[in-house]
């Protein structure tokens, strides 16, 4: 029997259905409130909202549980690679052993771009922000295959416009780190995997062959499935959003992208390497800036520390400190940022404070200590964040669209002025 609750409002009453999903969750489905009662509901940030029905990731923050298709997070990293995730997030399924090596085949298939992006790549200031950068390119990724504008194209054009993205975006980043350099554009490797492949065209040197170190593989292996989805997120979001008005893929991406770009999403792993230099260039002492963010009147933030979701621990956090431990022994890096950090989650882990708010070191805590030691730049790091999140953006693109979703259009409250009558400039005090 359906499950209704009730809502009174001057005496009438309104029922609205409740749905449950696969795990349990349940919601109030208000899609027809407005139409019978003539009123919307306010939910800032949309923090409470569920503004999709999807299949494709399980997030429950309570319990640090993260899902891909019903796959454990900590299965995927440990047992499967990157390209496995991103064909089980964009198909659905795992693949089989020949869906798998096709997937790849195609992927490499596909990795060269158009020579003339270079000529893109350098009308750009050596000041330009990298996800700028790569929003463009991606953008622009229409003007070489026009048939991507049209919304109706077959499932077989869409799925090779999805081959593109996955297989491009990595060259495209490479291309885009060497260019700020002045560094000649290391072209794709077909002989390497996908990750190996891209770290040789970031780092490869004409003087001096880039030789691809296992465990910095894996690490960045690991960084990628580990942010390849997270449920409607805001670069998520923004994602089907536009998607939602049929705007082609590309577009759709390059949005996401801007919206990954923020300080809050997709810079967060950016901000603790800068805290942790600030931590440093003001004396160096970890317990000093953790009372400062014990302070609650102090502007102060531990950056890395809590999540928006997550109210326990960050199950992707677990898994990368055990990366980081590795990182660190087998380069042997030893400067200042990683004693700060150690300390500051020694100290978090022990400090009561902490505990009792859950306030556990997050995914973003580990993947900036990574990807800083093995030599990305700190202004790279939401780029990667990119190259990740892009099958996730990809799945949740192709559910929105098979499931032929409205065009996305929020309601608002309106609190500005009444109705007034124009007055002429000349009468204006």
């Amino acid at each position: 029997m359906a499950e209704f609750a009730e809502l009174k409002v001057n005496g009438k009453e309104y029922k609205l259905p409740i749905i449950e999903g696969t795990e349990q969750e349940k919601g109030f489905d208000i899609s027809k409130l407005r139409a019978e009662s003539g009123m919307i509901t306010l939910d800032t940030g949309f923090k409470n909202t569920g503004s999709t029905q999807s299949s494709v990731t399980f997030l429950d923050g309570e319990k640090g549980i993260l899902r891909y298709r019903g796959y454990p997070i900590e299965q995927l990293a440990e047992k499967s690679t990157f390209l496995e995730v991103a064909y089980l997030l964009i198909y659905g399924e795992l693949p089989t052993g020949q869906e798998l090596f096709d997937f790849k085949s195609d992927i490499k298939k596909h990795q060269l771009v158009h020579e003339d992006m270079k000529k893109i790549l350098q009308g750009f200031p050596s000041t330009a922000h990298p996800m700028g950068v790569l929003s463009s390119l991606a953008t622009s990724l229409t003007a070489f295959f026009p048939e991507s504008l049209d919304p109706n194209r077959s499932a077989e054009k869409i799925n090779l416009t999805i081959l593109r993205l996955l297989a491009k975006i990595p060259t495209l980043v490479s291309w885009s780190f060497t260019n700020a350099r002045g560094i000649k554009a290391n072209y794709p490797d077909n002989n390497l995997d996908y990750v190996g492949n891209f770290m040789k065209m970031m780092f490869n040197l004409p003087t001096e062959e880039y030789e691809i170190d296992p465990i910095v593989a894996d690490a960045m292996e690991k960084i990628f499935i580990l942010h390849a989805d997270h449920e409607q997120n805001c670069s998520t979001s923004t994602v089907r959003i536009v998607g939602s008005s049929h705007a082609n893929l590309y577009a759709s991406v390059a949005a996401g992208i801007n919206a990954l770009w923020g300080p809050l999403h997709g810079g967060a792993n950016q901000k603790v390497i800068e805290m942790l230099k600030n931590i440093i260039d003001n004396g160096g002492d970890a317990k000093k800036f953790l009372d400062k963010a014990k302070d609650p009147n102090d502007p102060f933030r531990l950056m890395g520390f809590g999540h928006r979701v997550y109210k326990n621990f960050d199950p992707r956090a677990q898994i990368l400190k055990k990366q980081a431990d590795k990182i660190l022994e087998r380069l042997g890096v030893d400067e200042p940022e990683f004693e700060i950090a150690k300390h500051l989650e020694e100290a978090a882990l022990k400090d009561e404070y902490f505990i009792e708010r859950k306030l556990y070191p997050n995914v973003d805590f580990y993947s900036g200590i990574i990807m800083k030691a093995i030599g990305i730049p700190i202004e790279m790091f939401p780029v990667m964040f990119s190259i990740g999140r892009l099958p996730g953006w990809i799945a949740q693109w192709k559910e929105m669209r098979a499931h032929n979703e409205p065009i996305g259009r929020p309601r608002q409250i309106y609190v500005g002025a009444t109705e007034r009558p124009y007055v002429e400039v000349s009468d204006r005090s």
